[in-house]
């Protein structure tokens, strides 16, 4: 038994049921052995609401500590893409499906071993007969560097045979997940990140700042000049946290993107337009993303480019958003990889970038088993751009962008895709590649599903 003291009380942490706690996997330290640390993490676990829901003790390993080819060899992460999530919910609202919520608890505990990794006794755990002996890991711990993968009775097992196989927890009807509230309203679904954007406001010291109406200056962009920041951490943790909150907030995918740029040598002007990102926050707390009950049948996608737009490397910028019905489901703003010669090669790359990805959609509404029968539409307003995509002859001009256009191409030639004009004023994918005045921002804020919550409804789903 270990206590701990939170906000000036002493309460005590039963003792976890740990995998080397048991004889078997406690040995002797072995000789030229690499040793892994590990150390507790306490943390108090909030409700939606932000009402403390219980307290939580995690052992975690340092993964630092461990060496390739030795206790660790091909690392796995498996993390879900927000676009898989944005797919299961939009289906399910649209198809009216009962969204049920379940917890495993310890889940990533469950993945076997099958390197040989040694881990010291935890604090408050060691074993007062055998105080010099090392842990044997039989299963994944936090921390290490080998993730564990799902097994495939995990993944086909319906609830019934997970509560057989896992101690589980049932939460009922999805209303609070990594973070984000989920409300069932008269349209349909909303998805909120309020408790997360104060929980940030605060950490800032922001929560009473004057609030502002777009979150990016429309007449300037970030460059790499200015005075260092006297705490480069705490703005890295801003931005890191500000990215997380893009999951319901696609109005700040752009202004974030071009923070994070500049993460390795952040100067004043960039913490600057840190602190206009959370006066925007501030302001607009009570947004987030709503999902309707929509068709299923059609993919829309929107991608623009702004035109070398960094003014210290001259790099484009792309953006797009991809619709199903009427729910956005994936979106993006990134720099490009490479310079662009011309606006259209600019533009036409990233036309690419977006049919990319609603291949990928497409081959994950087909594992759902909800293929689509219909080419997906790709909307730009490059009228040189849309030329390129369907132009069969290789122009000496295009040869460097040679992967691209086969990509395009293809997908044209197949049917899967057309590749459509669009005026820039009806470009939503526009608001992920600049910033722009605030009627237009507002304007493509809305299309984009960013909105306040309609009425709440009774039951759920």
């Amino acid at each position: 038994m270990i206590t701990r003291s939170k906000d000036g009380i002493t309460r005590p942490i039963q003792r976890l049921n740990l995998h080397v706690s048991t004889p078997d996997v406690l040995l002797p330290r072995p000789t030229n052995a690499n040793i892994v640390r590990s150390m507790w993490l306490f943390k108090r676990k909030f409700n939606a609401y932000g009402t403390l829901n219980r307290y939580k003790a995690r052992l975690v390993a340092n993964g630092s500590s461990q060496q390739q080819g030795i206790d660790c060899d091909e690392t796995f992460s498996p993390v879900v893409k927000p676009a898989t999530i944005q797919t299961v919910l939009s289906l399910a609202v649209s198809k009216q499906w009962p969204i049920h919520q379940l917890d495993v608890k310890n889940a990533f505990l469950y993945g076997t071993l099958s390197e040989t990794v040694y881990m010291h006794q935890p604090p408050g755990f060691r074993n007062s007969v055998m105080p010099n002996h090392v842990c044997l890991l039989k299963k994944s711990l936090y921390g290490l560097k080998q993730a564990p993968p799902s097994s495939s009775a995990l993944l086909q097992q319906i609830i019934s045979s997970l509560h057989s196989e896992f101690s589980m927890t049932d939460l009922g009807p999805l209303n609070y997940f990594l973070g984000i509230s989920a409300t069932r309203t008269t349209s349909g679904l909303f998805l909120s990140q309020s408790k997360y954007a104060s929980e940030l406001l605060e950490r800032s010291r922001m929560l009473n700042c004057n609030p502002c109406r777009t979150p990016a200056d429309s007449e300037k962009k970030l460059g790499p000049e200015g005075t260092p920041v006297s705490d480069p951490t705490l703005y890295r943790s801003l931005a890191g946290a500000l990215q997380y909150h893009t999951f319901t907030r696609t109005d700040l995918s752009y202004v974030v993107q071009q923070l994070c740029l500049y993460m390795h040598d952040p100067r004043e002007p960039h913490l600057n337009a840190l602190k206009y990102v959370l006066r925007y926050v501030c302001g607009t707390m009570d947004l987030g993303l709503e999902l309707y009950q929509s068709s299923t049948s059609q993919l829309t996608a929107y991608s623009d480019v702004d035109w070398a737009g960094c003014p210290s490397t001259r790099r484009s910028t792309s953006g797009y958003c991809v619709f199903l019905g009427d729910n956005l489901l994936s979106w993006s703003s990134k720099r490009q990889h490479t310079l662009s010669r011309s606006s259209a090669e600019a533009e036409y790359r990233g036309v690419a970038n977006a049919i990319a990805e609603t291949a990928w959609i497409h081959n994950l509404l087909r594992e759902l088993h909800v293929p689509l029968h219909t080419a997906t539409l790709v909307y730009c307003d490059d009228v040189s751009a849309i030329y390129m995509s369907a132009n069969p002859v290789q122009h000496h001009r295009t040869k460097h962008i040679e992967i691209d256009i086969h990509l395009v191409r293809d997908k044209m030639a197949a049917g899967h895709v057309r590749v459509l004009h669009v005026p820039s004023r009806f470009q939503f994918a526009d608001i992920f590649t600049k910033g722009l005045p605030y009627p237009l921002f507002a304007n493509f804020r809305f299309n984009l599903s960013v909105r306040k919550p309609s009425a709440p409804t009774a039951g759920a789903y």
